[in-house]
């Protein structure tokens, strides 16, 4: 693979949020853990994984202040992460792999594996981790988890566009964005065999996720991630607390 970049979504809820307020901060990217910003621990991921190039979509100004401190591009984010992936796409162009900035946990090994695992004739590639290895990693986490026949799945927010061909999965991903929290709508979208096949726990995850790639005219594929961390980001005061005691202690 050649050169491959970093995207960091950075945006801002429409609602605003509520962790970052409670934490006297404009975002949260921007709460310490370890004495850093969440935003420093993942630029730092990416950094020791040999990524030379990464971009920040931000529109919080304090944000993009301590991204470009840190070397990093920055530039405005759109309404809802599809779209600032559509925009930053346009300028980086591909391969990039794309997290988010409160991704506290990465680290250079996440990183290494799911690019060593991604195959090398997917457009898309998505980082996924199975129940087991994240309640191992981190027992008790509360997490968000789509069920297939081959079990329950986190998503690791962790993604990897490798081809040109790979820019035809942004509406793709903005169809799965409006329905992340009611799977069954994104299968009844792929047909009703599909829908099907789902329901009754007939249907892998590695097989919904070629489907989906398949809607889109490019070839998806889901790596099970070796570490049940990579599925934990932080979203509310409880994931807070559990990421500090894992790193903290």
């Amino acid at each position: 693979m050649r050169k491959i970049a970093a995207l960091i979504l950075a945006g801002t809820r429409a609602e605003g949020d509520g962790l970052a307020e409670a934490h006297g901060v404009s975002h949260k990217s921007l709460i310490e853990i370890g004495d850093q910003p969440m935003l420093t621990r993942v630029v730092a991921a990416l950094r020791a994984a040999g990524i030379k190039r990464i971009v920040v979509s931000t529109n919080d100004a304090r944000v993009r202040h301590l991204a470009i401190g840190q070397g990093c591009e920055a530039m405005a984010a759109e309404p809802g992460p599809s779209k600032s992936v559509a925009a930053a796409i346009e300028i980086i162009g591909t391969p990039t792999i794309i997290t988010t900035s409160d991704h506290a946990l990465l680290d250079a090994d996440m990183v290494h594996d799911f690019l060593d695992s991604a195959p090398e004739d997917a457009d898309v590639a998505i980082l996924m981790a199975h129940r087991d290895r994240v309640q191992s990693a981190m027992p008790g986490s509360a997490r968000t988890y789509l069920s297939f026949a081959d079990g329950d799945w986190s998503g690791c927010n962790l993604f990897l566009l490798r081809t040109e061909r790979a820019q035809a999965a942004v509406g793709l991903w903005q169809m799965v964005e409006a329905d992340r929290k009611q799977p069954w709508r994104i299968a009844a979208k792929l047909g009703l065999s599909t829908l099907v096949m789902m329901l009754f726990k007939r249907l892998d995850l590695q097989e919904a996720i070629s489907r989906l790639g398949l809607r889109a005219g490019i070839k998806a594929a889901m790596v099970p991630a070796n570490n049940g961390l990579a599925a934990v980001d932080v979203d509310k005061e409880s994931d807070l607390k559990a990421v500090r005691q894992k790193i903290e202690t």
